[in-house]
């Protein structure tokens, strides 16, 4: 694995920025692509070329930019930043080449094959790591719905609820600001029959019978799933997402029909 190491810093169009080299076969527009998060859309490449995203985490405003495989640059951030909040988000801590070989080498030679042809497919994802709040309520969003409306209504949720970041942005809304709003308020999203669950989220989120913080806590998956889908609406796919792309839990393993129909 290469190690990171800046490129360049400066400015530009009057914020920060920061050039990465040894990102590895990191993939902005795959990792951002891929229906893991729901708050980022296609931009201009700030400097003229290649593919950039530009959107909201962890309570900022940030864009994305790539181009060419091995480097990045990061715009709304210095380097002290860089290496303190969007590597890890970004799982540029991660050996994704070495998981790789593993999962390409550990089967029979008809196993290998496909997994080869599938984590060529996949070559440049990384798992985010995701608000665990904003992934709950982000999967439960997602159910029964398409990734431009889901979108739409996230993005509806943060500038009714959400703290204002300047230039139009707003951070995801924190649970008292959603149970503020009451299930009719949140309805007012266009959210439809998820505006009960995520309402029940922040009830529970604020009277301590579901806290984000513990879920890091628990040693075996089964014990956090369960912990997940005493929320209402909370299923095994949207409980699975969330502690895959919001808490980190690398055993995780959402399951939707294309996913069941590539098992089989």
């Amino acid at each position: 694995m290469t190690e990171l190491h800046i490129i360049r810093e400066g400015t530009v169009g009057g914020a920060p920025y920061v050039t990465v080299g040894g990102v590895g076969n990191f993939s902005v527009f795959k990792t951002f692509d891929c229906g893991q998060c729901f708050r980022f859309d296609p931009v201009d490449p700030p400097f003229g070329e290649g593919y950039a995203v530009s959107g909201v985490a962890r309570g900022e405003r940030v864009t994305f930019a790539q181009s060419g495989e091995g480097s990045l640059s990061v715009v709304g951030s210095d380097a002290e930043t860089f290496f303190s909040k969007w590597a890890p988000y970004l799982s540029l801590d991660v050996d994704y080449d070495e998981i790789d070989r593993i999962v390409t080498t550990a089967l029979d030679p008809d196993g290998c094959a496909v997994m080869r042809r599938a984590a060529e497919a996949g070559r440049g994802i990384r798992i985010l790591r995701q608000d665990g709040w904003e992934a709950l309520c982000s999967f439960i969003v997602s159910q029964n719905n398409n990734i431009p409306r889901i979108k739409k209504i996230i993005a509806a949720l943060c500038e009714r609820a959400g703290e204002p970041l300047g230039g139009g942005a707003y951070a995801f809304p924190t649970p008292d600001a959603l149970y503020s709003l009451g299930e009719d308020g949140i309805a007012e999203t266009r959210c439809g029959f998820r505006a009960k669950y995520i309402f029940d989220a922040a009830r529970r989120a604020l009277d301590g019978s579901f806290d984000p913080a513990a879920v890091s806590e628990f040693e075996d998956y089964e014990s956090a799933d369960e912990y997940m889908r005493r929320i209402a609406g909370v299923g095994p796919k949207v409980s699975a997402c969330a502690l895959l792309f919001g808490f980190g839990r690398l055993d995780a393993f959402p399951i939707d029909v294309w996913m069941k129909r590539l098992i089989a």
